[in-house]
């Protein structure tokens, strides 16, 4: 696994795209603070750069480093939190445009997945997430369904056998305010 870690970290620095196994679906990654990197992820996906991505941290400190500030209700919320669950946050901060809503919003989720926080905890910072599919087309719920295109676009492939437990679908999503308001935005 330190090999594979290595190698996607190396890649990432360089703005490389990496495919990668999370704690949800296999994601096309990669340095969620570098526009050019996030502008190769929209392009294998054939998808507008119109719509904001999700990123993974870490921690609640990574998160804390990208948004202005936590609702304390979030706090909540990932210490309770018993399955893959992606939190939007007002006010990002520090991240590419291009991976930040229209609003200022940001999806963070703290993966579920040893091999997803060692490489973000070894890369120092949040990496893109967003499922390793052309847009419009089924998400892969394993290594296998993953589109050969898909492959072929990445600087990295990380190794079918890190696939770990997976739930092979996608997180649910949370809309938290300062408030403390929560919207439901997928189950």
């Amino acid at each position: 696994m330190e090999k594979q870690i290595s190698k996607a970290v190396e890649v990432l620095k360089k703005g490389g795209v990496i495919i990668y196994p999370t704690d949800t679906i296999w994601g096309i990654g990669c340095d969620a603070t570098n526009p050019k990197a996030v502008e190769k992820v929209f392009e294998i996906k054939r998808r507008s750069d119109s719509k904001s991505l999700i990123v993974l941290a870490s921690d609640t400190g990574m998160i804390n480093q990208y948004v202005q500030q936590i609702p304390e209700i979030a706090y909540q919320l990932i210490e309770l939190n018993d399955k893959p669950m992606t939190i939007i946050y007002p006010n990002a901060a520090g991240l590419a445009e291009n991976v930040v809503a229209e609003d200022g919003s940001i999806g963070i989720r703290i993966p579920m997945n040893d091999f997803c926080i060692k490489l973000i905890r070894a890369f120092k910072k949040p990496i893109v997430s967003t499922s390793a599919n052309i847009s419009g087309e089924n998400a892969p719920q394993n290594y296998g369904e993953i589109a050969k295109e898909i492959l072929d676009a990445a600087d990295f492939v990380a190794d079918p056998e890190l696939e770990g437990k997976s739930t092979h679908k996608a997180s649910q999503i949370l809309k938290v305010g300062l408030g403390g308001e929560i919207e439901v935005i997928r189950k």
